[in-house]
C-alpha cells in the first residue's frame, strides 16, 4: 500500500471525527444542519434535487434534512412558480441567524487552534482542502 495515501486516509479519517466530537461546542447546528444552511445562504432559493446534487445526498436525506430545518423555521419551502411540481428552498433569518452564530464560533475554535501556522501555512492548507473537496466532489468510481 502506498504510505503517503494511506497516511491521508487515515488523518481525514480522524480529522472528521475530530470535528464531530467537537461540533456540540460550535454552535447548535449539527453538521448536515451548517452545511445545507451554508449552501442555501450562498445559493437560495434551490429546488431540493439541486441542493441534494450539491452536497451529493440521495434526494429522500435531502428532503429529510429540509422536513427538519423547515420544523426549526431556519428554512421555509413554497412552489416553483415556473413549475409548480418542484418546491423551492430558501434560508429565512432565523436561518441565518443561527448559521452566522455557528460560523462566528468555528471561525472562532479555527483561529484559535491555528494561531501558531504563518500564513503561508494556512494558505496551503485552504487551497489544499479546496482542492481535495472539489475532487472529492468530482470523483465517480
Amino acid at each position: 500500500m502506498d504510505a503517503p495515501i494511506h497516511l491521508i486516509e487515515y488523518e481525514i479519517a480522524l480529522l472528521v471525527r475530530l470535528t464531530t466530537a467537537h461540533s456540540p461546542k460550535l454552535g447548535s447546528l449539527d453538521r448536515s444542519e451548517y452545511l445545507l444552511l451554508s449552501e442555501l445562504e450562498k445559493y437560495s432559493p434551490l429546488a431540493i434535487n439541486a441542493l441534494a446534487d450539491q452536497l451529493l445526498l440521495n434526494l429522500s436525506t435531502a428532503s429529510r434534512q429540509v422536513a427538519a430545518l423547515e420544523g426549526k423555521r431556519y428554512i421555509r419551502r413554497y412552489p416553483d412558480t415556473n413549475n409548480g411540481r418542484i418546491s423551492l428552498v430558501e434560508i429565512t433569518p432565523e436561518g441565518r441567524d443561527i448559521l452566522r452564530k455557528v460560523q462566528q464560533a468555528r471561525y472562532d475554535a479555527y483561529a484559535d487552534m491555528l494561531s501558531d501556522w504563518s500564513p503561508a501555512e494556512l494558505e496551503q492548507l485552504r487551497d489544499n482542502l479546496t482542492r481535495l473537496n472539489r475532487d472529492f466532489k468530482a470523483w465517480n468510481k
